[in-house]
């Protein structure tokens, strides 16, 4: 428990006083945000907001990890240096995107195609590594079964399960870079959606076979420090949170969103609770979906519209809602999804 509060705290310390610090970098060097003419007409004054805040989320966190480490004198752990990889790798692909846009002052960064192949490589070297490095028990940090709010009797065999955990990855990557649209949105929904990820791993943990064997018993690998590293995350996203909230003094851009979403899926996968991201993060999910339908139907009905525009988020403002009040409803969604996650992982516990 003393790691969890340690590595909350230290990283919600190094985002707070770290985020101003890039700020001023980021607008020395002229960094900012290039604002598209075909998203709302409101987000034209954002236009020069310092982007790229994702690298202090990251750095936050992994520093965060380690130094609690060397304070608790405990072994860091295969299964969230493979989360941290998977979080940087996928934020170093959000890096180069951002950096194209601001250095060409453009709204396109890395080809569609190029940036699909460079997650790609990242999620499925997550998901091979992930089935290596058995424990003493025999634990991988990647299960070959399925698991919704733990692991199932369903076995999908390695290639199943490579393919799976890289739609997983990419699914929710693209989901937060999706939501990320407004001030302090994907921020403040990623710090409850970590937060969840907290409580599920110190349950686990209690839960553990290895600790006290029965038939509700968990068989996952590391989940206490997986909570450790969530508890960075989440520490690290609510400091963001007070740069990011409207009116943002900085954006976390592809870098963040991208690192974010892959740290979620990975804690979902590690955590043998795949299926319950869909809940924990619900809100991610939700966006999404209204892009696929928005697209699906615009083709399908020869350009018919179901929203005014997607992501769901601008249809809002379009409808005339205002920003903030926007983002805290859909807090407030997502806080509900979270909620119904954590009951949902309870209850399935409770009955056995």
């Amino acid at each position: 428990m003393r790691g969890i509060l340690s590595a909350g705290a230290l990283a919600f310390l190094f985002a707070f006083f770290g985020t101003p610090a890039a700020i001023r970098v980021l607008v020395k060097r002229g960094y900012g945000q290039f604002i598209r003419d075909d998203g709302p007409t409101t987000h034209h004054t954002k236009r020069g907001t310092p982007t790229m805040g994702g690298t202090v989320i990251i750095a936050a966190v992994v520093a965060s990890y380690f130094i609690t480490h060397l304070i608790t004198q405990r072994a860091v752990t295969v299964s969230a240096l493979l989360v941290i990889g998977l979080m940087s790798g996928l934020g170093l692909v959000g890096f180069l995107d951002d950096w194209l846009k601001v250095s060409k002052q453009r709204s396109l960064g890395l080809r569609a195609r190029t940036k699909m192949l460079a997650q790609s490589i990242v999620a499925l070297a997550f998901a091979v590594a992930g089935l290596n490095f058995p424990d003493e028990r025999g634990l991988t940090p990647v299960s070959l079964n399925l698991s919704t709010v733990r692991d199932t009797s369903i076995k999908l065999g390695a290639v199943l399960v490579v393919i799976w955990v890289f739609f997983m990855i990419t699914a929710t990557s693209n989901g937060v870079n999706l939501t990320d649209g407004l001030d302090g949105l994907a921020t403040g929904a990623a710090v409850m959606s970590f937060g969840a990820f907290i409580l599920i791993g110190v349950w686990e943990f209690g839960q553990s076979c290895a600790i006290s064997a029965g038939s509700k018993c968990y068989e996952v690998r590391d989940p206490l420090d997986l909570a450790v590293l969530a508890a960075a995350l989440s520490g690290a996203c609510f400091a963001f949170l007070w740069w990011n909230a409207s009116p943002a003094k900085i954006f976390m851009g592809d870098t963040g969103s991208l690192a974010l979403g892959g740290a979620l899926a990975g804690l979902a996968i590690t955590l043998r609770t795949q299926l319950l991201l869909a809940l924990i993060g619900g809100l991610f999910a939700v966006i999404t979906l209204s892009v696929i339908l928005q697209v699906t139907y615009f083709k399908l009905s020869q350009g018919k519209r179901i929203f005014r525009m997607a992501p769901l988020q601008h249809h809002f403002e379009l409808l005339g809602w205002g920003e903030v009040t926007i983002v805290i409803r859909f807090w407030i969604i997502a806080g509900i999804m979270v909620a119904g996650g954590l009951g949902l992982f309870y209850g399935a516990w409770v009955t056995g």
